[in-house]
């Protein structure tokens, strides 16, 4: 289909007054860690020098993204245009309140890989550049979350891709090799897909320009390929997600590598599927999501029941939570599938806790290895004898991670469900009970063997190290504050959905004279 064609004046779309200095917040992330990442890599020959300043700099990283967050929960959206050129025709970063609640997130998860990559990365995995690439991932990760392009979206996926490949082959293992490739193959397949979207995207609607696709979209329903569009965006990012039936890459791959990665992996690489199928389906495409929302719904059943099952199977801690991982995604789609202010904000909700979650569990494993000797459940065993205190840090995660009050994985659950029967899909809502049920049997049973049951050798008493402990101590303390004080949280999240449901403010943001050139 050609692109839809107008006379416009190019010379007006200059901008020709100066950039707020609070709209530079919304490129402060992204530049913070592509310039602190080019100061690592060029510090390669230094290991202990790059840890040091890799800490504080993810730490400021955090700050910033706090500060984002801040002036967009008392402004509204922000955009930041670069090259002088105004919507739709410049690149824009335009956040919003969800993206600058994932950005602020996914730093806290990073600064708390960080620190523990302090233990659990030697000077030669610094030497073939731990560091630079996790800021190069950073980049990546914020830069999906902030942009207001969607050809830039892709750009950010490659850009935390190619740092991921590195990531993820660090130590250069069989294993690890292994691993790469069935990652590298399937998520290079989703990143083709969703290329192809945006081609036929930009043939339909000439523009890449979220804002300007949102405000066009209902024009061009009739004779734009809008629910194809929809059907190639569903897919590709359900790769990405690992959604069922493309999720099998996940638990193939996210058990090679070192554990902080692994926890980085689970964190945050997901989350950024189910952020841009949440932005494009919820935002861009609503009517197409409302379309297809029984293909969601199923998707999100069967994606549930088969990573809660899975989790059941497995005696690698590392793979168990991958199915975990996985299980999750399935509750994040069934949000999507419902669709309103509900379902949108308990997918939101439970994302966030999600990034959380999943860091503090993959460095948990991390810790039990080093106390246990080992990943296998088969030989693990004696560990709350060992260590009172971790036992109940671990036993906190493996309750939030089942959907258990106090915590924080309790709420979203409750907003999912009660969505679920409001709209009558008593079925979806069974389906993320029994998911948590079934999780619940699988965390039980690693609980028994790997804690309560007697070591099958003496162990020696291993007390924490700051270096893992703090971490794992202060997301634990998230998990328990997001359950114990679920009202800001849940009030930000639902804040989120209605500006995604309802992108207004987010239109006025990009085009503030009211209208799309």
């Amino acid at each position: 289909m050609a692109a839809p064609t107008a006379t416009v004046d190019l010379s007006a779309a200059l901008i020709t007054v100066p950039v707020p200095i609070g709209h530079w917040l919304a490129i402060l992330p992204v530049a913070h860690c592509i310039t602190l990442g080019a100061v690592l890599l060029m510090l390669r020959g230094y290991p202990r020098l790059q840890a040091w300043l890799a800490i504080p700099g993810l730490a400021a990283l955090a700050l910033i993204d706090a500060a984002l967050l801040a002036k967009v929960a008392a402004d509204g959206p922000l955009t930041m245009v670069m090259g002088r050129w105004l919507p739709p025709f410049g690149i824009a970063f335009t956040v919003d309140l969800f993206g600058a609640l994932m950005a602020f997130t996914a730093a806290l998860a990073a600064l708390a890989g960080g620190i523990y990559a302090l233990a659990d990365i030697g000077e030669s995995g610094r030497r073939y550049g731990f560091f630079p690439l996790l800021m190069l991932l950073m980049a990546g990760v914020t830069g999906a979350f902030l942009t207001g392009d969607i050809f830039n979206l892709y750009v950010w996926f490659e850009v935390l891709l190619i740092s991921s490949f590195g990531l993820i082959i660090l130590g250069s293992e069989r294993e690890q090799i292994d691993g790469a490739l069935k990652y590298a193959v399937l998520n290079l397949i989703a990143t083709t897909l969703f290329l192809v979207g945006v081609g036929i995207l930009y043939a339909a609607f000439g523009t890449l320009n979220m804002a300007d696709i949102a405000a066009k979209a209902g024009d061009l329903r009739g004779t734009a390929p809008l629910m194809t569009l929809a059907s190639l965006f569903l897919l590709a990012f359900g790769m990405k997600a690992a959604a069922f039936p493309v999720n099998f890459w996940l638990p193939a791959a996210y058990h090679t590598p070192r554990i902080v990665v692994s926890a980085l992996f689970a964190g945050l690489l997901t989350k950024v599927g189910i952020y841009a199928l949440i932005r494009v389906m919820v935002m861009l495409l609503p009517v197409e999501r409302q379309e297809l929302s029984p293909v969601i719904a199923l998707a999100a059943a069967a994606t549930i029941v088969v990573g809660a099952l899975g989790a059941l199977a497995e005696n690698d801690i590392r793979r168990l939570f991958g199915y975990v991982v996985i299980s999750g995604i399935g509750n994040m789609l069934a949000g999507v599938a419902l669709g309103g202010l509900g379902g949108i904000s308990g997918a939101v909700f439970y994302a966030l806790h999600s990034m959380v979650l999943m860091t503090a569990l993959y460095l948990a494993a991390g810790e039990i290895a080093r106390r246990g000797g080992g990943f296998s459940l088969s030989a693990l065993g004696g560990l709350y004898r060992q260590s009172g205190g971790f036992t109940a840090l671990s036993l906190v995660l493996f309750l939030a991670a089942c959907g258990l009050p106090p915590f924080s994985g309790f709420w979203p659950k409750v907003i999912l469900v009660k969505a679920s029967l409001d709209l009558g899909a008593w079925w979806l809502a069974a389906s993320i009970l029994v998911g948590g049920f079934l999780t619940t049997i699988a965390f039980g049973r690693l609980f028994l063997l790997a804690y309560w049951r007697p070591a099958a050798i003496a162990l020696t008493p291993s007390g924490p190290r700051w270096r893992t402990g703090l971490p794992l101590a202060a997301l634990t303390a998230l998990v328990i504050g997001f359950g114990i004080l679920p009202e800001q949280l849940l009030a930000l999240s639902q804040s989120a959905a209605a500006g995604l449901a309802d992108p207004q403010a987010y239109l006025h943001s990009v085009f503030p004279e009211g209208r799309a050139p």
